[in-house]
């Protein structure tokens, strides 16, 4: 439902010289495409055709007069040269990765065998041989028999250990974030959309999100169980919020790229200030009701004893749910429809050029300023928009907390029922199920044609929903993995989990640096950007490694 925008003038042939009037453009092939042909004369449709162009493919739209007084003309599209297979660096980049992997796990494999170790360890350093075998890597010592032994252990002890499975977890939606902020190999499904939809990189912001608040669950507990006061757990809250915050604005502020950071171009809102507030909101709430005794809950309806204790944090979740669908739908905004959540710009005909976002924008508007939000949304690149809008701004800060209410029940789940794993993974499956359901229901399984489509850019209720169902059902497998069969350790995405804020901000503050960032041959090759995108992603997960292996882990 876009404006036809204007491509060419194509000249009137040369007569005299048997010369065709001809023009070039450049044209995208992200999305299917309608060229719309107009007669200069009358301004009259002569000819539309609609095609899906192949990336670096040259076409040619040939059109030939059949009758000058009807105007009758046909349009023929040939294919000079075809499309290039942008997909191959995928590929290899995939098989070497796989291949590196395969090297690794051979390795571990091998050095299972005791002469095998040792002749290693000898060759490495023969003065520490004896100190080498004896080590962590050798005999194993209490620790290692504790991590190792397949038997169940008391939640007393398996309490004291982190759920590799939640590091894993964050440490995945963490890297897949670096490497989308690199710029995903220019590849557009590791972009974000530019409205209504979902691609791999609108997926990872929430999981962070709903994992946060699954940390929060078993965070909170713990503390009370080892004998915190609330007060001194909540002056930890608002001091962890205080610091996400000012680092978010202070440290990674795109708006730098304005000139001098001050208060006149200062973006408020951010990735860093809304998972503080949101953090602010899901940890306060759960500490006025959380209990230093997470026991058995004795009421009617045991199988749900995750969830009716605490029935006033959901009458304040959905009440909070209530208060954005009032204010999305129900809010007037000068010159825009009552209801609109459209892109604006040349969306929707061009009738709503500024109305970007409709209340969300208009809100964010009205109370920061335009010069403190975000100056260049992706709903620019397709739609034109000229106005500025935020994808973190205040009214989608609603729907990020409903997330990690999610991610909280999520982590309530594995406290309830402890090492119960089947009753774990059976009520991750059935959440996820029901987030799915909804989600079907709110889009209508549509892009654009749902009650409340998909959307990053708003946090609409049914972008958190459909991220959530996906998280709890991605948590269900780690989980497995991990925690239940210690088939996979969680490597290498454990190690940035464990240290996601210093490799967030590390990887922001020095995105345009060497070795992150070079001056590349040919700006066009998916090959270039990929190469250099995933060797910046995976110096980040080395430094994760070595800051794990030396124990320096950076906390707020």
């Amino acid at each position: 439902q876009c404006l036809y925008q204007f491509l060419a003038f194509v000249p009137p042939s040369n007569e005299s010289l048997r010369k065709p009037g001809t023009a070039s453009v450049m044209v995208d092939t992200q999305h299917p495409l309608t060229l719309l042909l107009n007669s200069s004369v009358g301004d009259k449709d002569l000819c539309k055709i609609q095609y899906h162009f192949g990336e670096f493919g040259n076409y040619s739209l040939v059109v030939k007069t059949l009758s000058t007084s009807t105007q009758t003309v046909s349009c023929d599209l040939t294919i000079n040269e075809g499309p290039i297979n942008s997909y191959l660096p995928i590929l290899f980049a995939f098989l070497v990765y796989m291949g590196i992997f395969a090297i690794l796990i051979a390795g571990r494999l091998l050095m299972k065998i005791d002469p095998i170790r040792n002749w290693v360890y000898k060759k490495l350093n023969p003065r520490a041989t004896d100190r080498m075998i004896n080590s962590e890597l050798g005999s194993p010592n209490t620790t290692d028999s504790i991590n190792c032994d397949p038997t169940p252990h008391p939640w007393g002890t398996a309490s004291r250990r982190r759920l590799h499975s939640l590091d894993t977890f964050r440490g995945l939606s963490l890297v897949i974030m670096v490497f989308v902020n690199y710029g995903g190999g220019k590849y557009w499904f590791f972009k974000h959309e530019s409205w209504n939809g979902l691609t791999v990189a609108d997926l990872v912001f929430p999981w962070f999100v709903f994992i946060m608040g699954t940390s929060i669950a078993l965070a909170l507990g713990s503390m009370l169980r080892w004998g915190s006061s609330k007060w001194k757990v909540l002056r930890k809250i608002l001091w962890r919020t205080f610091v996400l915050i000012l680092l978010g604005i202070i440290v990674v502020n795109p708006n730098y790229c304005l000139g001098p950071l001050s208060w006149d171009n200062l973006r408020i809102p951010g990735v860093l200030q809304r998972l503080g507030f949101t953090y602010l909101v899901v940890a306060a709430l759960e500490l006025l009701f959380t209990r230093a005794d997470s026991g058995t809950w004795e009421g009617r309806f045991p199988a749900l004893q995750d969830i009716l204790p605490y029935w006033p944090q959901w009458i304040f979740i959905l009440a909070l749910e209530a208060i954005w669908l009032c204010l999305t739908f129900l809010l007037p905004v000068p010159d825009c429809p009552r209801g609109y959540i459209g892109p604006g710009g040349i969306g929707d005909f061009g009738k709503y050029p500024n109305c970007t976002g409709g209340a969300a924008g208009y809100i964010d508007r009205l109370l920061l300023g335009e010069k403190h939000m975000y100056q260049h949304p992706s709903s620019g690149v397709i739609y034109q928009t000229t106005m500025p809008y935020d994808p973190e701004g205040i009214l989608g800060t609603i729907n990020s907390i409903v997330m990690a209410f999610l991610g909280l029940q999520a982590g309530k789940i594995t406290l309830f029922y402890k090492d119960q794993h089947k009753q774990i993974m059976s009520r991750f499956v059935i959440w996820g199920t029901v987030m799915g359901i909804i989600s079907a229901i709110l889009t209508k399984c549509s892009k654009e044609e749902g009650f409340i489509p998909i959307n990053k850019n708003l946090w609409s209720i049914s972008y958190v929903t459909t991220t959530s169902c996906f998280a709890f059902i991605l948590l269900l497998l780690i989980y497995y993995l991990v925690d239940v069969k210690k088939w996979w350790s969680g490597a290498p995405f454990l190690y940035p989990g464990m240290n996601s804020i210093l490799v967030y901000i590390g990887h922001q503050v020095f995105a345009n640096y060497f070795p992150f960032k070079w001056k590349m041959q040919d700006s066009q090759s998916h090959a270039e950007h990929l190469t250099q995108n995933l060797i910046a992603t995976t110096l980040w997960v080395l430094i994760s490694y070595i800051l794990y292996r030396r124990r320096i882990f950076w906390k707020i």
